[in-house]
C-alpha cells in the first residue's frame, strides 16, 4: 500500500491539502452536534448483547500460537482474583466494546488501558516520566473503548482493595472527569504544545497532595533508578560460564531453549539482528554496533503476555559494558477484528508506531524484526528505570490520584493522534459524560466478575489447566 493510502486511514488524516482550517471552538461545536447521532447517555450502562461470545471460548482461542507449556501459568495469574483476570481478559472486553456506542472518532488507541498498563519509565534524557507504558495491542480505535477499559479497570481495583460501592463509583468518576477537563486543556493548546506536553515527575508530585504519598514516589524511584544500573541487574541476570557471561536459568520464569526451540541462536539470529538494526535510528545504530549477542533465555512476563515468544537478550560492548534487551512477541492487535486490520506489514512495526505516536518520549533501543519462525517481534531495553504501580493496601484518596494521573496519560495521548477539541466538543463542560461513563464501568464490573466465576468455574472442571505459582 503506498503512502497516500496509508495516510489517508490514519486516525488524524488530512483528506485534502485544500481543507478548510477551523479553530478550536468551531471543532467543538462540530464536536458537540456529534450528540445528535451518539447521545452522551447512551454511553452509558452495560448488557451482554444478544449472542455473546463464552468468554471461556475467547481465552481458548486466544491461545493459538502460544507456548503450550506456558498458558497455565498466564491461566494461574489470572486465577489470582477478578483484577487479575481482567489484566489478562484483554480480548473479552475488545469484543464487549465494538458492541457499545461510541461518537465515531478514532485515535490511535492503547487497546489495553488498564491502570497498570500505565507508570513512570525513563527518557533518552534520563527524565522520568509519567505514560502508557503498555502497547502491545495498540491500533487506531475509537477513543471511547480506552476510556471505558481505563474506568471499568478503576472499579474493579477499588473492589479488589475491598473499598466500598460508592468508593469504587467515585474513582471511576473522577477518572472520566480528568479525561474530560484534560481533553478540554488540550483542545485549546497548540499543536506543538500538545505534541511537547510531558508528565514529568516534578508535575506528578505538584498533583499529590498528601506528603506520605510523595515521599513513597521518591522511595520507588530511587529503588528503581538503582536497579536499572549494569551494577543492578548484570549480577542479577547473569553469570560467567568461561569466557562468555550467559543468563542464569530461574524455571519456569527465565530459562533457555533447545536448539530446535532456537535455531537462531547458531547464527547469532544474524538475519533477525540486522532487520531490527535497521528499524532503529541510524545514530542509534552506531550505539548498537558496539555490542554483541552472547545470550539468549526465554521469559515470562505479565499476565495477558504468557505464553508468547518473550525473550531477554544479553549483549556486551565489553568485559563490564552490558546491554539487557527484551524480544516481546507481537501478535495481532485485539481490537484488530473490530477497529481493522493493521497498515503495518509486521506487528512490531505496529506497536513501535504505536508507541512512538502515544507516548511523549520513547526507549531508544525501541526497533521491531521477524524472525526465523516468521513471527514478528518488537524490541526495547529490559529496564529502564520502569515503575509500575503496585495497588496492595491503597486507600480511596490514592486509588483517586492515580486515576487522575491515568487518565491525564490517557487524554495526552489521545491529543496526539486524534482532534481534541472535537472530543471535548462531544464530551461537553458538564458531568453528563462523566456519568455515564461511570454507569458503564460500574456494570462493566459486574460482567467482569461473572466472566471471572466462569473462569474460576472451568478450572475447577478441569476444563482449563492452571498452574497457581508459588508466593
Amino acid at each position: 500500500m503506498n503512502k497516500s493510502k496509508l495516510d489517508d486511514k490514519r486516525p488524524d488524516a488530512v483528506t485534502s491539502s485544500k481543507a478548510v482550517v477551523l479553530s478550536p471552538d468551531e471543532r467543538r461545536a462540530q464536536g458537540k452536534a456529534l450528540r445528535d447521532a451518539v447521545s452522551r447517555e447512551s454511553q452509558g450502562g452495560w448488557k451482554p448483547p444478544k449472542g455473546r461470545r463464552d468468554p471461556i471460548e475467547v481465552l481458548t482461542a486466544s491461545n493459538e500460537g502460544r507456548l503450550p507449556e506456558l498458558v497455565p501459568i498466564r491461566f494461574g495469574r489470572m486465577l489470582q482474583s477478578p483484577f487479575a483476570f481482567y489484566r489478562g481478559s484483554a480480548a473479552i472486553m475488545a469484543a464487549d466494546l465494538a458492541s457499545t456506542p461510541n461518537s465515531g472518532l478514532r485515535v490511535q488507541a492503547c487497546g489495553d488501558a488498564h491502570l497498570l498498563n500505565f507508570g513512570g519509565f525513563a527518557t533518552p534524557e534520563r527524565q522520568v516520566v509519567f505514560d502508557i507504558n503498555d502497547l502491545d495491542e495498540t491500533l487506531p480505535a475509537p477513543w471511547e473503548w480506552d476510556l471505558k477499559r481505563l474506568t471499568a479497570s478503576m472499579v474493579i481495583a477499588a473492589h479488589h482493595l475491598q473499598l466500598k460501592e460508592s468508593e469504587a463509583a467515585r474513582a471511576a468518576t473522577a477518572t472520566v472527569r480528568a479525561y474530560r477537563e484534560r481533553m478540554a486543556d488540550y483542545s485549546s493548546m497548540r499543536s506543538l504544545d500538545v505534541w511537547y506536553d510531558t508528565i514529568t515527575v516534578e508535575r506528578v508530585m505538584a498533583e499529590v497532595s498528601s506528603e506520605e504519598v510523595r515521599k513513597r514516589i521518591t522511595r520507588r524511584l530511587q529503588k528503581a533508578r538503582q536497579q536499572s544500573t549494569a551494577e543492578y541487574i548484570f549480577p542479577k541476570l547473569a553469570e560467567h560460564h568461561g569466557a562468555l557471561p550467559r543468563i542464569k536459568d530461574d524455571p519456569p520464569l527465565i530459562f533457555h531453549h533447545s536448539e530446535e526451540q532456537a535455531p537462531g541462536m547458531r547464527t547469532q539470529y544474524r538475519e533477525a539482528l540486522a532487520s531490527y538494526r535497521e528499524s532503529l535510528a541510524e545514530h542509534v545504530r552506531v550505539l548498537f554496533d558496539r555490542f554483541r549477542l552472547c545470550d539468549l533465555a526465554a521469559k515470562v512476563v505479565g499476565v495477558g503476555s504468557v505464553g508468547t515468544r518473550c525473550s531477554i537478550g544479553l549483549f556486551m560492548a565489553a568485559d563490564n559494558d552490558p546491554l539487557f534487551l527484551q524480544i516481546k512477541e507481537a501478535r495481532a492487535s485485539v481490537l484488530e477484528p473490530y477497529a481493522g486490520q493493521s497498515l503495518h506489514p509486521n506487528h512490531g512495526q505496529r506497536v513501535i508506531a504505536g508507541q512512538r505516536l502515544m507516548q511523549a518520549a520513547t526507549d531508544i533501543f525501541l526497533g521491531w524484526t521477524r524472525g526465523l519462525d516468521g513471527r514478528d517481534y518488537y524490541i526495547r531495553q529490559l529496564r529502564d528505570v520502569k515503575i509500575s504501580a503496585i495497588i496492595e493496601g491503597w486507600d480511596i484518596d490514592l486509588l483517586l490520584a492515580y486515576g487522575r494521573l491515568c487518565a491525564w496519560a490517557l487524554a495526552r495521548a489521545h491529543a496526539r493522534s486524534g482532534d481534541a477539541a472535537l472530543i471535548a466538543g462531544y464530551m461537553g463542560s458538564n458531568a453528563t459524560f462523566d456519568d455515564a461513563i461511570c454507569e458503564f464501568a460500574v456494570e462493566y464490573s459486574d460482567q467482569n466478575q461473572r466472566d471471572y466465576r466462569a473462569f474460576v468455574k472451568a478450572v475447577r472442571e478441569e476444563r482449563l489447566e492452571a498452574i497457581v505459582e508459588p508466593v
